[in-house]
Protein backbone atom coordinates (compact mmCIF):
# COMPACT_ATOMS: atom_id res chain seq x y z
CA UNK A 1 0.00 0.00 0.00
CA UNK A 2 1.37 3.49 -0.88
CA UNK A 3 1.35 6.42 1.52
CA UNK A 4 -0.24 9.54 0.04
CA UNK A 5 -0.26 11.74 2.84
CA UNK A 6 2.42 11.13 5.49
CA UNK A 7 1.32 12.17 9.06
CA UNK A 8 4.83 12.86 10.39
CA UNK A 9 5.47 15.25 7.68
CA UNK A 10 1.79 17.08 7.76
CA UNK A 11 2.53 17.77 11.51
CA UNK A 12 6.53 18.83 11.19
CA UNK A 13 4.62 21.40 8.52
CA UNK A 14 2.38 22.56 10.85
CA UNK A 15 4.77 22.80 13.88
CA UNK A 16 7.31 24.84 11.42
CA UNK A 17 4.79 27.24 10.32
CA UNK A 18 3.72 27.96 14.46
CA UNK A 19 7.57 28.51 15.00
CA UNK A 20 7.65 30.92 11.91
CA UNK A 21 4.74 32.62 13.28
CA UNK A 22 5.93 32.80 16.82
CA UNK A 23 9.37 34.39 15.12
CA UNK A 24 7.83 37.05 13.05
CA UNK A 25 5.59 37.92 16.07
CA UNK A 26 8.19 38.44 18.36
CA UNK A 27 10.52 40.27 16.17
CA UNK A 28 7.83 42.89 15.34
CA UNK A 29 7.15 43.13 18.92
CA UNK A 30 11.12 43.35 19.68
CA UNK A 31 11.55 45.77 17.00
CA UNK A 32 8.52 48.36 17.83
CA UNK A 33 9.85 48.50 21.40
CA UNK A 34 13.09 49.03 20.09
CA UNK A 35 11.99 51.76 18.08
CA UNK A 36 10.47 52.89 21.65
CA UNK A 37 13.50 53.04 23.50
CA UNK A 38 13.96 57.22 23.18
CA UNK A 39 10.22 58.02 23.36
CA UNK A 40 9.95 59.30 26.46
CA UNK A 41 13.05 61.42 26.19
CA UNK A 42 11.38 63.03 23.04
CA UNK A 43 8.37 63.63 24.98
CA UNK A 44 10.04 65.12 28.33
CA UNK A 45 12.91 67.19 25.95
CA UNK A 46 9.42 68.76 23.67
CA UNK A 47 7.73 69.07 26.92
CA UNK A 48 10.69 71.18 28.28
CA UNK A 49 10.36 73.49 25.21
CA UNK A 50 7.48 75.44 26.86
CA UNK A 51 9.11 76.06 30.13
CA UNK A 52 12.03 77.62 28.25
CA UNK A 53 10.31 79.26 26.27
CA UNK A 54 8.47 81.15 29.20
CA UNK A 55 11.76 81.59 31.05
CA UNK A 56 13.09 83.35 28.03
CA UNK A 57 10.68 86.21 27.98
CA UNK A 58 11.36 86.30 32.14
CA UNK A 59 14.86 86.69 31.47
CA UNK A 60 14.56 89.06 28.73
CA UNK A 61 12.81 91.24 31.36
CA UNK A 62 13.79 90.43 34.36
CA UNK A 63 17.60 89.01 33.87
CA UNK A 64 19.35 89.55 30.84
CA UNK A 65 22.70 87.94 31.74
CA UNK A 66 21.17 84.95 31.57
CA UNK A 67 19.60 84.88 28.44
CA UNK A 68 22.03 84.63 25.79
CA UNK A 69 22.89 80.76 27.71
CA UNK A 70 18.71 79.50 27.94
CA UNK A 71 19.14 80.67 24.05
CA UNK A 72 21.73 78.62 23.52
CA UNK A 73 20.03 75.42 25.62
CA UNK A 74 16.42 76.15 24.06
CA UNK A 75 18.43 75.56 20.51
CA UNK A 76 20.46 72.35 21.82
CA UNK A 77 16.77 71.47 22.88
CA UNK A 78 15.31 71.75 20.11
CA UNK A 79 17.84 70.35 17.75
CA UNK A 80 18.29 67.29 20.11
CA UNK A 81 19.26 64.08 17.75
CA UNK A 82 16.36 62.21 19.37
CA UNK A 83 13.88 65.04 17.97
CA UNK A 84 15.61 64.90 14.86
CA UNK A 85 15.14 61.17 14.00
CA UNK A 86 11.62 62.07 13.81
CA UNK A 87 12.31 63.17 10.16
CA UNK A 88 11.53 59.38 9.20
CA UNK A 89 9.56 57.75 6.80
CA UNK A 90 7.78 55.86 9.30
CA UNK A 91 7.10 58.70 11.49
CA UNK A 92 3.46 60.43 11.23
CA UNK A 93 3.29 63.00 8.75
CA UNK A 94 1.80 65.37 11.43
CA UNK A 95 4.54 64.40 14.04
CA UNK A 96 6.96 65.53 11.19
CA UNK A 97 5.32 68.50 10.33
CA UNK A 98 4.74 69.67 13.91
CA UNK A 99 8.53 69.88 14.69
CA UNK A 100 9.41 71.43 11.34
CA UNK A 101 7.57 74.34 11.73
CA UNK A 102 8.36 74.56 15.56
CA UNK A 103 12.23 74.98 14.22
CA UNK A 104 11.06 77.12 10.97
CA UNK A 105 9.32 79.36 13.81
CA UNK A 106 11.79 79.60 16.53
CA UNK A 107 14.53 82.06 14.17
CA UNK A 108 11.74 84.61 14.26
CA UNK A 109 11.12 84.53 17.69
CA UNK A 110 14.64 84.44 18.53
CA UNK A 111 15.36 87.38 17.00
CA UNK A 112 13.19 89.85 18.76
CA UNK A 113 14.21 88.02 21.71
CA UNK A 114 18.19 89.35 20.91
CA UNK A 115 17.14 92.94 19.53
CA UNK A 116 14.92 93.53 22.90
CA UNK A 117 11.57 93.17 21.22
CA UNK A 118 9.88 92.15 24.27
CA UNK A 119 6.04 93.14 23.82
CA UNK A 120 6.30 90.90 20.56
CA UNK A 121 7.61 88.37 21.95
CA UNK A 122 5.21 87.93 24.66
CA UNK A 123 1.90 88.70 22.26
CA UNK A 124 3.75 85.65 19.87
CA UNK A 125 4.65 82.76 22.43
CA UNK A 126 1.87 82.29 23.11
CA UNK A 127 0.64 80.75 19.96
CA UNK A 128 4.03 78.74 19.64
CA UNK A 129 3.62 77.30 23.04
CA UNK A 130 0.54 75.87 21.32
CA UNK A 131 2.14 74.74 18.65
CA UNK A 132 4.62 72.89 21.11
CA UNK A 133 1.66 71.45 22.92
CA UNK A 134 0.41 69.60 19.79
CA UNK A 135 3.56 68.29 19.08
CA UNK A 136 4.19 66.95 22.49
CA UNK A 137 0.22 65.48 21.89
CA UNK A 138 1.79 64.08 18.23
CA UNK A 139 4.51 62.41 19.97
CA UNK A 140 2.83 61.14 22.81
CA UNK A 141 -0.22 59.58 20.19
CA UNK A 142 2.54 58.31 18.10
CA UNK A 143 3.92 56.21 21.41
CA UNK A 144 0.46 54.79 21.51
CA UNK A 145 -0.05 53.95 18.38
CA UNK A 146 3.39 51.46 18.30
CA UNK A 147 1.84 50.07 21.73
CA UNK A 148 -1.26 49.16 19.83
CA UNK A 149 0.61 47.86 17.13
CA UNK A 150 2.84 45.72 19.18
CA UNK A 151 -0.62 44.67 20.97
CA UNK A 152 -2.28 43.71 17.73
CA UNK A 153 0.94 42.16 16.28
CA UNK A 154 0.87 39.98 19.71
CA UNK A 155 -2.90 39.04 19.08
CA UNK A 156 -2.71 38.23 15.62
CA UNK A 157 0.42 35.90 16.37
CA UNK A 158 -1.35 34.45 19.21
CA UNK A 159 -4.53 34.13 17.37
CA UNK A 160 -2.38 32.62 14.34
CA UNK A 161 -1.06 30.17 16.26
CA UNK A 162 -3.72 29.08 18.23
CA UNK A 163 -6.05 28.60 15.34
CA UNK A 164 -3.04 26.38 13.81
CA UNK A 165 -2.24 24.74 17.02
CA UNK A 166 -6.03 23.86 17.11
CA UNK A 167 -5.72 22.67 13.61
CA UNK A 168 -3.07 20.33 14.36
CA UNK A 169 -4.34 18.79 17.31
CA UNK A 170 -7.82 18.19 15.49
CA UNK A 171 -5.44 16.52 12.54
CA UNK A 172 -3.62 14.93 14.94
CA UNK A 173 -6.14 13.48 17.33
CA UNK A 174 -8.21 12.21 13.52
CA UNK A 175 -5.33 11.14 12.03
CA UNK A 176 -3.13 9.77 14.64
CA UNK A 177 -4.31 9.43 18.14
CA UNK A 178 -7.56 7.92 16.44
CA UNK A 179 -5.98 5.46 14.36
CA UNK A 180 -3.53 4.74 17.87
CA UNK A 181 -6.29 4.44 19.96
CA UNK A 182 -8.07 1.91 17.90
CA UNK A 183 -5.01 -0.18 17.48
CA UNK A 184 -4.14 -0.36 21.73
CA UNK A 185 -7.93 -1.21 21.46
CA UNK A 186 -7.39 -3.90 19.10
CA UNK A 187 -4.27 -5.23 20.49
CA UNK A 188 -6.21 -5.50 24.35
CA UNK A 189 -8.58 -7.18 22.31
CA UNK A 190 -6.19 -9.74 20.74
CA UNK A 191 -4.13 -9.74 24.42
CA UNK A 192 -7.04 -11.70 26.18
CA UNK A 193 -7.42 -13.89 23.46
CA UNK A 194 -10.74 -12.19 21.79
CA UNK A 195 -9.99 -11.47 18.14
CA UNK A 196 -13.28 -9.75 17.39
CA UNK A 197 -11.81 -6.62 17.87
CA UNK A 198 -13.39 -3.57 16.13
CA UNK A 199 -12.54 -2.82 12.75
CA UNK A 200 -9.53 -0.60 12.32
CA UNK A 201 -10.81 2.27 9.83
CA UNK A 202 -8.24 5.08 8.67
CA UNK A 203 -9.47 7.15 5.67
CA UNK A 204 -6.29 8.31 4.82
CA UNK A 205 -3.54 6.79 2.81
CA UNK A 206 -0.75 6.77 5.80
CA UNK A 207 1.64 4.93 7.91
CA UNK A 208 -1.50 4.22 9.91
CA UNK A 209 -3.64 2.91 7.60
CA UNK A 210 -0.68 0.65 6.31
CA UNK A 211 -0.10 -0.36 10.01
CA UNK A 212 -3.87 -1.03 10.83
CA UNK A 213 -4.19 -3.51 7.34
CA UNK A 214 -0.75 -5.31 9.12
CA UNK A 215 -2.36 -5.77 12.35
CA UNK A 216 -5.53 -7.06 10.51
CA UNK A 217 -3.80 -9.45 8.87
CA UNK A 218 -1.83 -10.81 11.41
CA UNK A 219 -4.78 -11.02 14.02
CA UNK A 220 -6.89 -12.82 11.79
CA UNK A 221 -3.21 -15.21 11.36
CA UNK A 222 -2.64 -15.38 14.67
CA UNK A 223 -6.84 -16.40 15.82
CA UNK A 224 -6.90 -19.65 13.47
CA UNK A 225 -3.40 -20.65 15.18
CA UNK A 226 -4.46 -19.71 18.47
CA UNK A 227 -7.82 -21.64 18.17
CA UNK A 228 -5.92 -24.73 17.60
CA UNK A 229 -3.88 -24.48 19.88
CA UNK A 230 -6.41 -23.70 22.27
CA UNK A 231 -8.13 -26.69 21.80
CA UNK A 232 -5.06 -28.97 21.61
CA UNK A 233 -4.25 -27.44 25.40
CA UNK A 234 -8.12 -27.63 26.53
CA UNK A 235 -7.99 -31.10 25.91
CA UNK A 236 -5.19 -31.84 27.97
CA UNK A 237 -5.25 -29.25 30.44
CA UNK A 238 -8.72 -31.06 30.82
CA UNK A 239 -6.93 -34.44 31.15
CA UNK A 240 -4.81 -32.84 33.18
CA UNK A 241 -7.46 -30.93 35.44
CA UNK A 242 -8.95 -34.63 36.44
CA UNK A 243 -6.02 -36.70 36.84
CA UNK A 244 -4.65 -33.75 39.27
CA UNK A 245 -8.18 -33.24 41.21
CA UNK A 246 -7.80 -37.24 41.80
CA UNK A 247 -4.57 -37.43 42.89
CA UNK A 248 -4.88 -34.16 45.17
CA UNK A 249 -8.11 -35.70 46.41
CA UNK A 250 -6.34 -39.16 47.22
CA UNK A 251 -3.19 -37.50 49.27
CA UNK A 252 -5.39 -35.35 51.15
CA UNK A 253 -7.37 -38.14 52.27
CA UNK A 254 -3.84 -40.08 52.65
CA UNK A 255 -2.79 -37.43 54.89
CA UNK A 256 -5.56 -37.28 56.89
CA UNK A 257 -5.86 -40.33 57.70
CA UNK A 258 -2.29 -40.79 58.72
CA UNK A 259 -1.42 -37.48 60.13
CA UNK A 260 -3.16 -38.67 63.73
CA UNK A 261 -4.19 -41.70 65.63
CA UNK A 262 -6.92 -43.71 63.82
CA UNK A 263 -10.32 -42.46 65.20
CA UNK A 264 -14.05 -42.19 63.62
CA UNK A 265 -13.65 -38.76 63.20
CA UNK A 266 -10.85 -38.99 60.56
CA UNK A 267 -13.24 -41.13 58.64
CA UNK A 268 -16.00 -38.53 59.39
CA UNK A 269 -13.71 -36.16 57.77
CA UNK A 270 -12.19 -38.20 54.66
CA UNK A 271 -16.14 -38.70 53.71
CA UNK A 272 -16.69 -34.91 53.96
CA UNK A 273 -14.03 -34.14 51.69
CA UNK A 274 -14.43 -36.30 49.22
CA UNK A 275 -18.38 -35.17 48.73
CA UNK A 276 -17.22 -31.48 49.07
CA UNK A 277 -14.61 -32.19 46.31
CA UNK A 278 -16.69 -34.36 44.43
CA UNK A 279 -20.09 -32.92 44.83
CA UNK A 280 -21.71 -35.94 45.84
CA UNK A 281 -25.49 -35.93 47.62
CA UNK A 282 -24.17 -38.69 50.11
CA UNK A 283 -21.24 -40.75 50.55
CA UNK A 284 -21.43 -43.97 53.66
CA UNK A 285 -19.22 -46.51 54.93
CA UNK A 286 -20.58 -49.73 55.74
CA UNK A 287 -18.30 -51.94 57.36
CA UNK A 288 -19.34 -53.77 60.62
CA UNK A 289 -19.34 -53.01 63.31
CA UNK A 290 -18.14 -49.48 61.87
CA UNK A 291 -20.45 -47.01 59.57
CA UNK A 292 -19.86 -43.85 59.24
CA UNK A 293 -21.26 -41.18 56.70
CA UNK A 294 -21.44 -37.90 55.16
CA UNK A 295 -24.15 -35.61 53.74
CA UNK A 296 -27.57 -36.05 53.09
CA UNK A 297 -29.39 -38.95 51.77
CA UNK A 298 -31.73 -38.74 48.68
CA UNK A 299 -34.82 -41.03 49.56
CA UNK A 300 -35.64 -42.47 46.53
CA UNK A 301 -31.74 -42.06 45.28
CA UNK A 302 -29.68 -44.70 43.30
CA UNK A 303 -26.75 -45.63 45.59
CA UNK A 304 -23.20 -46.74 44.01
CA UNK A 305 -21.12 -48.78 45.69
CA UNK A 306 -17.75 -50.63 45.56
CA UNK A 307 -16.29 -53.34 47.87
CA UNK A 308 -14.16 -52.42 50.57
CA UNK A 309 -11.85 -55.65 49.90
CA UNK A 310 -8.40 -55.77 51.97
CA UNK A 311 -8.87 -59.32 51.44
CA UNK A 312 -11.20 -62.15 50.59
CA UNK A 313 -14.32 -61.49 51.11
CA UNK A 314 -14.37 -58.06 51.12
CA UNK A 315 -14.75 -56.13 54.46
CA UNK A 316 -17.60 -53.71 53.65
CA UNK A 317 -18.83 -51.04 51.28
CA UNK A 318 -18.03 -47.71 49.78
CA UNK A 319 -21.41 -46.02 48.60
CA UNK A 320 -22.47 -42.83 46.82
CA UNK A 321 -25.04 -40.69 45.80
CA UNK A 322 -24.87 -37.60 43.56
CA UNK A 323 -27.44 -35.64 41.31
CA UNK A 324 -24.61 -34.17 38.88
CA UNK A 325 -21.92 -36.04 37.21
CA UNK A 326 -20.60 -39.32 38.61
CA UNK A 327 -17.08 -39.29 39.89
CA UNK A 328 -14.50 -40.99 37.80
CA UNK A 329 -14.18 -44.64 38.58
CA UNK A 330 -10.47 -44.68 39.24
CA UNK A 331 -10.58 -42.37 42.14
CA UNK A 332 -13.66 -44.17 43.70
CA UNK A 333 -11.72 -47.71 43.41
CA UNK A 334 -8.42 -45.87 44.62
CA UNK A 335 -10.43 -44.36 47.68
CA UNK A 336 -11.90 -48.01 48.29
CA UNK A 337 -8.72 -49.60 48.25
CA UNK A 338 -7.41 -46.96 50.61
CA UNK A 339 -10.54 -46.80 52.95
CA UNK A 340 -10.89 -50.83 53.26
CA UNK A 341 -6.85 -50.74 53.88
CA UNK A 342 -6.91 -48.07 56.94
CA UNK A 343 -10.17 -49.92 58.40
CA UNK A 344 -8.45 -53.06 58.10
CA UNK A 345 -4.84 -51.32 59.90
CA UNK A 346 -7.07 -49.80 62.14
CA UNK A 347 -9.04 -53.43 63.71
CA UNK A 348 -5.86 -54.75 63.85
CA UNK A 349 -4.29 -51.53 65.68
CA UNK A 350 -6.56 -52.13 68.16
CA UNK A 351 -6.65 -55.73 68.95
CA UNK A 352 -2.92 -55.62 69.26
CA UNK A 353 -3.70 -52.72 71.74
CA UNK A 354 -6.61 -54.72 73.28
CA UNK A 355 -4.01 -57.81 73.51
CA UNK A 356 -1.71 -55.67 75.30
CA UNK A 357 -3.96 -54.42 77.69
CA UNK A 358 -5.16 -57.98 77.87
CA UNK A 359 -1.70 -59.31 78.67
CA UNK A 360 -0.50 -56.77 81.28
CA UNK A 361 -3.58 -56.95 83.29
CA UNK A 362 -3.73 -60.61 83.23
CA UNK A 363 -0.46 -60.62 84.31
CA UNK A 364 -1.12 -57.45 86.90
CA UNK A 365 -3.73 -60.11 88.48
CA UNK A 366 -1.67 -63.08 88.67
CA UNK A 367 1.19 -61.33 90.22
CA UNK A 368 -1.57 -60.20 92.92
CA UNK A 369 -2.60 -63.82 93.46
CA UNK A 370 0.52 -64.82 93.87
CA UNK A 371 1.77 -62.51 96.08
CA UNK A 372 -0.68 -60.43 97.92
CA UNK A 373 -3.75 -63.18 97.88
CA UNK A 374 -1.25 -66.00 99.13
CA UNK A 375 0.34 -63.81 102.23
CA UNK A 376 -3.72 -62.92 102.91
CA UNK A 377 -4.34 -66.25 102.75
CA UNK A 378 -1.70 -66.91 105.37
CA UNK A 379 -2.46 -64.34 107.60
CA UNK A 380 -6.22 -65.63 108.02
CA UNK A 381 -4.46 -68.98 108.71
CA UNK A 382 -2.50 -67.45 111.23
CA UNK A 383 -5.47 -65.65 112.90
CA UNK A 384 -7.22 -68.33 113.32
CA UNK A 385 -4.61 -70.42 114.79
CA UNK A 386 -3.99 -67.34 116.91
CA UNK A 387 -8.25 -67.59 117.58
CA UNK A 388 -7.60 -71.37 118.68
CA UNK A 389 -4.54 -70.53 121.41
CA UNK A 390 -6.44 -67.47 122.94
CA UNK A 391 -8.25 -68.04 126.20
CA UNK A 392 -11.87 -67.99 125.35
CA UNK A 393 -12.68 -65.98 128.78
CA UNK A 394 -10.70 -63.43 126.99
CA UNK A 395 -12.70 -61.40 125.67
CA UNK A 396 -10.75 -58.37 124.82
CA UNK A 397 -8.49 -60.93 122.52
CA UNK A 398 -11.14 -62.25 120.58
CA UNK A 399 -12.73 -58.96 119.88
CA UNK A 400 -9.61 -57.71 118.40
CA UNK A 401 -9.20 -61.22 116.43
CA UNK A 402 -12.57 -60.75 115.21
CA UNK A 403 -11.65 -57.01 114.15
CA UNK A 404 -8.42 -58.64 112.30
CA UNK A 405 -10.73 -61.15 111.16
CA UNK A 406 -13.37 -58.44 109.37
CA UNK A 407 -10.60 -56.36 108.25
CA UNK A 408 -9.10 -59.63 106.68
CA UNK A 409 -12.40 -60.78 105.20
CA UNK A 410 -12.92 -57.18 103.78
CA UNK A 411 -9.23 -57.21 102.07
CA UNK A 412 -9.74 -60.64 100.38
CA UNK A 413 -13.17 -59.85 98.87
CA UNK A 414 -11.54 -56.47 97.59
CA UNK A 415 -8.66 -58.33 96.23
CA UNK A 416 -10.91 -61.09 94.49
CA UNK A 417 -12.98 -57.74 93.28
CA UNK A 418 -9.77 -56.56 91.60
CA UNK A 419 -8.62 -59.88 90.36
CA UNK A 420 -12.09 -60.16 88.52
CA UNK A 421 -11.48 -56.59 87.49
CA UNK A 422 -8.47 -57.30 85.40
CA UNK A 423 -9.28 -60.43 84.11
CA UNK A 424 -11.94 -58.80 82.60
CA UNK A 425 -11.51 -58.70 78.59
CA UNK A 426 -12.94 -57.79 75.45
CA UNK A 427 -12.64 -60.20 72.73
CA UNK A 428 -11.90 -58.51 69.65
CA UNK A 429 -12.18 -54.89 70.34
CA UNK A 430 -15.85 -55.45 70.50
CA UNK A 431 -16.98 -53.26 73.39
CA UNK A 432 -20.65 -53.93 73.33
CA UNK A 433 -19.91 -57.64 73.09
CA UNK A 434 -17.78 -57.06 76.35
CA UNK A 435 -20.48 -54.64 78.06
CA UNK A 436 -23.44 -57.54 77.51
CA UNK A 437 -21.82 -60.39 78.55
CA UNK A 438 -20.72 -58.27 82.12
CA UNK A 439 -24.17 -57.58 82.26
CA UNK A 440 -25.14 -60.86 81.67
CA UNK A 441 -22.70 -62.15 84.25
CA UNK A 442 -24.37 -59.39 86.68
CA UNK A 443 -27.48 -60.80 86.04
CA UNK A 444 -27.21 -63.96 87.09
CA UNK A 445 -25.43 -62.85 90.73
CA UNK A 446 -28.60 -60.16 91.44
CA UNK A 447 -32.54 -60.17 91.06
CA UNK A 448 -32.78 -56.92 90.05
CA UNK A 449 -34.01 -56.24 85.79
CA UNK A 450 -30.71 -54.67 83.44
CA UNK A 451 -31.33 -53.45 80.57
CA UNK A 452 -28.50 -52.06 77.99
CA UNK A 453 -29.78 -49.54 75.06
CA UNK A 454 -26.50 -47.81 72.43
CA UNK A 455 -26.06 -45.95 69.60
CA UNK A 456 -23.57 -46.46 67.22
CA UNK A 457 -20.22 -45.48 68.02
CA UNK A 458 -20.02 -47.57 71.54
CA UNK A 459 -18.05 -50.01 68.84
CA UNK A 460 -15.60 -47.01 67.37
CA UNK A 461 -13.83 -46.35 70.51
CA UNK A 462 -10.03 -47.00 71.17
CA UNK A 463 -8.75 -49.88 73.51
CA UNK A 464 -7.71 -47.98 76.97
CA UNK A 465 -11.16 -45.95 76.14
CA UNK A 466 -13.53 -49.18 75.65
CA UNK A 467 -11.53 -50.51 79.09
CA UNK A 468 -12.24 -47.65 81.05
CA UNK A 469 -15.63 -47.22 80.10
CA UNK A 470 -16.52 -50.95 80.89
CA UNK A 471 -14.92 -50.72 84.67
CA UNK A 472 -16.66 -47.42 85.41
CA UNK A 473 -20.20 -49.26 84.19
CA UNK A 474 -19.48 -51.93 86.17
CA UNK A 475 -18.83 -50.15 89.25
CA UNK A 476 -21.82 -48.49 88.82
CA UNK A 477 -23.85 -51.63 88.44
CA UNK A 478 -22.02 -52.93 91.01
CA UNK A 479 -23.06 -50.10 93.44
CA UNK A 480 -26.54 -50.33 92.06
CA UNK A 481 -26.81 -53.94 93.54
CA UNK A 482 -24.84 -53.66 96.44
CA UNK A 483 -25.19 -50.45 97.92
CA UNK A 484 -28.91 -49.00 96.53
CA UNK A 485 -30.62 -52.28 96.29
CA UNK A 486 -32.15 -51.60 93.11
CA UNK A 487 -34.72 -53.21 91.06
CA UNK A 488 -33.95 -52.12 87.49
CA UNK A 489 -31.54 -50.31 86.46
CA UNK A 490 -31.17 -49.15 82.90
CA UNK A 491 -27.63 -48.64 80.86
CA UNK A 492 -27.83 -46.03 77.70
CA UNK A 493 -24.78 -45.05 75.83
CA UNK A 494 -25.49 -42.16 73.12
CA UNK A 495 -23.21 -40.56 70.39
CA UNK A 496 -23.96 -36.90 69.73
CA UNK A 497 -23.33 -35.52 66.19
CA UNK A 498 -20.02 -33.15 67.25
CA UNK A 499 -18.82 -36.69 68.49
CA UNK A 500 -19.40 -36.60 72.00
CA UNK A 501 -19.88 -39.79 74.06
CA UNK A 502 -22.22 -39.95 76.57
CA UNK A 503 -22.86 -43.19 79.25
CA UNK A 504 -25.81 -43.00 81.77
CA UNK A 505 -26.38 -45.86 84.35
CA UNK A 506 -29.91 -45.01 86.21
CA UNK A 507 -31.18 -47.01 89.27
CA UNK A 508 -34.30 -47.12 91.22
CA UNK A 509 -32.94 -47.89 94.78
CA UNK A 510 -33.02 -46.05 97.51
CA UNK A 511 -30.44 -43.38 96.54
CA UNK A 512 -27.11 -41.99 97.54
CA UNK A 513 -26.37 -39.78 100.23
CA UNK A 514 -22.99 -38.40 99.75
CA UNK A 515 -20.42 -38.46 97.60
CA UNK A 516 -17.55 -38.85 100.34
CA UNK A 517 -16.82 -42.59 100.16
CA UNK A 518 -16.35 -44.12 103.79
CA UNK A 519 -12.67 -45.38 104.78
CA UNK A 520 -11.06 -48.03 102.75
CA UNK A 521 -13.36 -47.68 99.88
CA UNK A 522 -11.91 -46.40 96.77
CA UNK A 523 -14.62 -47.16 94.02
CA UNK A 524 -16.22 -43.55 93.41
CA UNK A 525 -12.83 -42.77 93.19
CA UNK A 526 -11.31 -45.03 91.15
CA UNK A 527 -14.14 -44.16 88.71
CA UNK A 528 -13.99 -40.10 88.56
CA UNK A 529 -9.98 -40.91 87.95
CA UNK A 530 -11.14 -43.35 84.85
CA UNK A 531 -13.51 -40.85 83.54
CA UNK A 532 -10.60 -37.79 84.07
CA UNK A 533 -8.06 -40.46 81.72
CA UNK A 534 -10.76 -40.51 79.00
CA UNK A 535 -10.36 -36.22 79.24
CA UNK A 536 -14.73 -36.69 80.31
CA UNK A 537 -16.56 -35.81 83.15
CA UNK A 538 -18.50 -38.23 85.95
CA UNK A 539 -21.63 -36.81 87.38
CA UNK A 540 -23.40 -38.25 90.26
CA UNK A 541 -27.41 -36.90 90.37
CA UNK A 542 -29.29 -38.46 93.07
CA UNK A 543 -33.01 -38.44 91.50
CA UNK A 544 -36.82 -38.53 93.59
CA UNK A 545 -36.22 -42.60 93.18
CA UNK A 546 -32.80 -43.91 92.84
CA UNK A 547 -29.07 -42.65 91.31
CA UNK A 548 -27.81 -41.47 87.73
CA UNK A 549 -24.54 -41.69 86.95
CA UNK A 550 -23.29 -39.36 83.77
CA UNK A 551 -19.93 -40.04 82.41
CA UNK A 552 -19.27 -37.59 79.38
CA UNK A 553 -16.39 -37.58 77.58
CA UNK A 554 -15.05 -36.15 73.79
CA UNK A 555 -13.73 -38.12 70.81
CA UNK A 556 -10.41 -37.90 70.70
CA UNK A 557 -8.95 -40.83 72.85
CA UNK A 558 -7.63 -40.33 76.14
CA UNK A 559 -3.36 -39.49 76.19
CA UNK A 560 -3.04 -40.07 79.22
CA UNK A 561 -0.82 -43.27 80.48
CA UNK A 562 -2.24 -46.51 82.37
Amino acid sequence: MIVKRSVTQSIAQALIAIVLLSLLTTGLALITLLSSQRDAEAINLAGSLRMQSYRMAWDASRQPQNLSDHLVRYQQTLDAPVLQKLDRPWVPREVSIRYQRLRAAWPALQQQLQRGNIMDYEQQIPLYVSEIDRFVLGLQRYTELKMHLVAASSLAGVIAIVALALMTIRFTRQQVVRPLNALVTASRYVESGNFAFPPLQVEQQSELRVLSHAFSGMAARLHSHYQLLESTVRTKTEELTEANRTLSLLYESSQMLTASPLHPALFEAVLTTVLEREKLTAIRIDSPPFSFSAGDEQVPGQWYALPLQQAAPPSGELRWQTTDRSPSDALMRSLAGMLGRTLWIWQTQQQHQQMLLIEERTTIARELHDSLAQSLSFLRIQLTLLRRTVNKEDHAAHTIIADFDQALADACRQLRELLTTFRLTIEQADLVAAMEAMIASLQEKSAAVITFRHQHGLRSLAAQQQVHVLQIAREALLNAIRHASATRIRVEYQHSENGEHLLTITDDGIGIGSTDEPPGHYGLTIMTERAQRLGGELTLLARECGTEVRLRFPAQPARAPE
